[in-house]
């Protein structure tokens, strides 16, 4: 068996003991219910719970003599438990798993882009009040970006009003004013993003919650072009394609995080160097990209991007040279 299947008999199994285990207490407590109705009741088909009826047989305490075994009686499709060898309770969370839930409840309840926060909510009190004590434990779950703005963007998106934003755009290193009309909040990757119909660029764009500087909520309503469609982000924000910039950097051992971390087209061993080549926005983003990595990093290709790079460290070295030829400090811009 491989490793996929084994993994997926083993969730079965699991989920037919957690099922086997609340089926004897469901059924004491309604002596003669019908076969097909319990089956609708507990979400499965006739034919498994009858499947789990045949193996509730040969259950019980240990000796597994007549006496110990679960036993039943059926009046054709009705079942009655008449020996329940102990197992007259539902199954009740742990504190362990009841808090894991109650923490899990509540980070989904605060992730930007949940379609329904009020089916989360109500299963979050219905545990907390289930748990007890434990309903009012000092759990407190931010997740990342979530920040004032975060909420604030959040806010504004469910009152569907539409916003004036400040954005700023690191590929162009540059801040532009924009009115936007929002669809969604979402998560993508640990970031919160505002999802909507940019006025200025006429189509859908993401905005990522901590590059947008100052917002304005707008009294008028978001209106949202029917043309206008959300982003499938199955494979994350970034979607390369062939029509941008393929950079091929040869990177150190120290640099080998960036093929986890970027979709790469291509990387090849090149002795203790590997070639990495990817696709990026655009040329601006890419020089700014390479001169953060440091010298474990080389441009192969473009040859324009390898230019761009080596004039701006020169231009960067420049600015800290000192000048030279003149023996008065005052020459030099010194002072005492």
């Amino acid at each position: 068996m491989t490793r996929p299947a084994a993994a997926r008999a083993g969730r079965a199994s699991a989920d037919r003991l957690a099922r086997l285990l609340n089926l004897v207490p469901y059924l004491l407590a309604r002596p003669g219910i019908e076969i097909a109705e319990a089956a609708h009741d507990l979400g499965v088909t006739e034919r498994q719970l009858r499947e789990d009826l045949e193996l509730l047989w040969v259950c019980g305490l240990p000796g597994y003599g007549p006496g110990d075994l679960i036993d039943m009686a059926f009046d054709g499709d009705r079942v009655t438990i008449t020996y329940d060898a102990g197992i007259d309770r539902p199954l009740r969370l742990t504190p362990d798993e009841a808090l894991a839930l109650v923490v899990a409840l509540r980070m989904l309840a605060e992730t930007p882009g949940v379609a329904n926060r009020e089916a989360v909510e109500r299963a979050l009190a219905k545990i907390e009040s289930a748990a007890g004590d434990l309903g009012g434990a000092p759990v407190e779950v931010l997740l990342p970006g979530d920040t004032d703005r975060v909420r604030e963007l959040r806010a504004a998106v469910e009152r569907g009003r539409a916003l004036r934003i400040t954005y700023y755009t690191p590929a162009r290193d540059e801040s532009t004013e924009r009115t936007i009309d929002p669809l969604r909040m979402l998560s993508v990757g640990g970031r919160a993003y505002v999802e909507a119909w940019c006025r200025r660029a006429e189509a859908v764009r993401l905005f990522r919650a901590d590059r947008i500087d100052a917002v304005t909520e707008l009294p008028e309503r978001a209106v949202v072009p029917p043309q206008a469609r959300p982003h499938d982000l199955r494979d994350g924000v970034f979607r390369p394609s062939a029509d941008l910039p393929l950079i091929t950097l040869r990177i150190g051992r120290g640099e080998r995080w960036i093929t986890e971390y970027y979709p790469c087209e291509r990387v090849e061993a090149d002795g203790e160097q590997w070639l990495v080549s990817l696709r990026v926005t655009d040329l601006g983003w890419a020089r700014r990209f390479v001169l953060g990595l440091g010298p474990d990093a080389t441009v192969v290709a473009p040859a324009e991007l390898a230019e761009q790079v080596r004039a701006q460290a020169v231009a960067a070295l420049d600015a800290y040279a000192v000048p030279t030829g003149t023996a008065d400090p005052a020459a030099a811009g010194v002072t005492r």
